[in-house]
């Protein structure tokens, strides 16, 4: 049996919904790959000292060349776990962004009286959704709104730092001062996945909210609907 569709109201939650579960699968293998980097430092554990002899090659004083098979696997498996680190923190960033602005998004359309079903994005030149504006209106009668708020100025701030970070990497030449504003930069900038998914965790909530009337007067409407075909049925004929 084929579903019966969706309200707009339970489609445009389950659209923001969808991002989260996006946004929490490129968290987790975002920690994954972040684990993996550290259980190869050198700094954190000792590799065997033990070496083996490359036939056919040999060092700068023309003696044997030996190598400590140990500590290439490791070096091997360091840029190997560290490029997919960097692969998942790009994909969890990008997908915590589209959570948080989607549900943004969201929490607007509803509060200027839309009745959107799903979440819209822009797109780029290769077809790729593009975040959207972060702010959500206020919403003065929600009790989490303080929160909201903080965690919106959090994620405003990395994004922010990263624009500044971008300008000041782009520059030719950078003083010494600038160089050290351009560090600090990219240390904040580094925190935008986390502070976009719990603004996305927010901003969700918030949704909820602000999809509580539209959900009311839907049932109002069920309830109203079933209350006519009650009354539009024909009495049975008495006996």
């Amino acid at each position: 049996m084929p579903k019966s569709p969706q309200h707009w109201t339970e489609s445009l939650f389950d659209s923001v919904y969808a991002l989260h579960e996006t946004a929490r699968e490129y968290q987790i293998a975002d920690r994954a790959a972040q684990a993996a980097v550290d259980s190869v430092d050198f700094d954190r554990r000792r590799s065997h000292e033990g070496r083996i002899a490359l036939e056919g090659r040999t060092n700068v004083y023309g003696g044997a060349y030996t190598r400590a098979p140990h500590d290439h696997a490791l070096m091997v498996l360091s840029q190997t776990y560290r490029a997919a680190a960097n692969e998942m923190r790009t994909r969890y960033e990008q997908a915590a962004l589209l959570f948080a602005s989607g549900a943004a998004w969201a929490v607007r359309s509803v509060h200027e009286g839309q009745q959107t079903p799903v979440v819209a994005f822009l797109t780029d030149e290769d077809h790729d959704a593009v975040p959207r504006a972060l702010h959500v209106p206020n919403l003065d009668r929600y009790s989490e709104r303080p929160a909201l708020e903080a965690a919106y100025r959090a994620v405003s701030l990395c994004t922010q730092a990263a624009e500044y970070g971008e300008e000041l990497g782009n520059r030719d030449d950078i003083s010494e001062h600038e160089a050290g504003e351009l560090h600090r930069a990219w240390g904040i900038t580094n925190g935008t996945a986390e502070a976009a998914f719990s603004y996305g965790l927010l901003a969700q909530r918030a949704l909820n909210f602000v999809l509580l009337e539209p959900r009311r007067a839907r049932e109002r409407e069920i309830a109203l609907a079933r209350a006519s075909a009650q009354t539009d049925r024909p009495s049975e004929p008495s006996a």
